[in-house]
């Protein structure tokens, strides 16, 4: 019969039916394709909307104090006004952009993650997962890797190595790599205070504690960079996941609240460093 399709069953449907109905499912899922990554968007404008606000909020007391003294205590015109005005403008975009990045992807996947571990119920490969995401972010900080650099330039000028750009190097990724054992060490500590319940300040206390005895004996060239290193360990690429992983496992584990325990993980991360370069100091030098 024209105009009609033939089922096994001995239904007849006739076509014009069946390619409406097509015709309606693809509209649906065409429609529902396109309205997902238009809802997607709007929602992704409006948050770097209100980001680029706070940013520029954030930034206009510094700007001022600059504005005021250079105009006002140093009565000089602001050199290359325009690059300055272009610098700003791109430093309250980037920021803008770092924000709502960590809003909608680096603090959900962290989050996520540790509450997957924690129903996993693997303590091994939670520890495991915690060290190679302390040592593997901390590898990756710029100001890091910028220190270290200007820390092996600085050693190899007092001759404490030889002042060679193979030796700076060397020097240089052996202090980083040290760093980022020791921010590895400190996530897998900062966990098991979670899991275990441990008092974060007896931890930080006794941190310190030991950073002061072993600034006695440590060498004195070595000091400095030792406690500057604890500062830039936990910078933009760090303190994202790790402070995600914290809350997220303190959200998870029965008993443990995401305000008291889920947070300390970067004090570790910053207090540990301290230890591991004055350490590396006393074995190199």
């Amino acid at each position: 019969m024209q105009g009609t399709v033939n089922h096994e069953y001995g239904k007849t449907i006739p076509l014009v039916f069946r390619s409406q109905k097509i015709r309606g499912i693809f509209n649906a899922l065409w429609l529902q394709y396109l309205i997902m990554p238009l809802a997607i968007l709007t929602e992704f404008s409006a948050a770097l909307g209100r980001a680029l606000l706070g940013a520029s909020r954030d930034l206009a007391p510094i700007i001022t104090i600059i504005a005021l003294f250079q105009v006002l205590v140093l009565q000089q015109p602001f050199p290359e006004l325009f690059s300055i005005l272009a610098g700003l403008g791109l430093v309250i975009v980037g920021l803008a952009l770092f924000v709502v990045g960590l809003d909608i992807g680096l603090f959900p996947l962290g989050e996520t993650l540790a509450e997957e571990f924690a129903l996993k119920g693997s303590l091994f490969w939670l520890l495991f997962f915690a060290f190679l995401l302390g040592t593997g972010t901390t590898v990756a900080e710029p100001a890091l890797i910028a220190v270290t650099r200007e820390g092996a330039k600085a050693v190899a000028a007092a001759e404490l190595i030889e002042n060679s750009a193979a030796s700076i190097d060397r020097y240089a990724l052996g202090v980083r790599l040290t760093v980022a054992l020791s921010v590895g060490a400190a996530i897998v500590l900062g966990v098991l205070r979670i899991l275990r319940g441990w008092s974060l300040p007896v931890l930080i206390i006794g941190g310190y504690t030991l950073v002061m005895l072993m600034t006695f004996f440590a060498p004195k060239e070595i000091v400095g960079l030792a406690y500057d290193l604890g500062g830039v360990t936990t910078s933009t690429v760090t303190v994202p996941l790790v402070t995600a992983l914290g809350v997220g496992l303190a959200r998870t584990i029965r008993g443990r609240d995401p305000l008291t325990d889920g947070f300390g993980l970067i004090a570790l991360a910053s207090l540990m460093p301290m230890i591991f370069v004055m350490l590396f100091g006393l074995i190199v030098h």
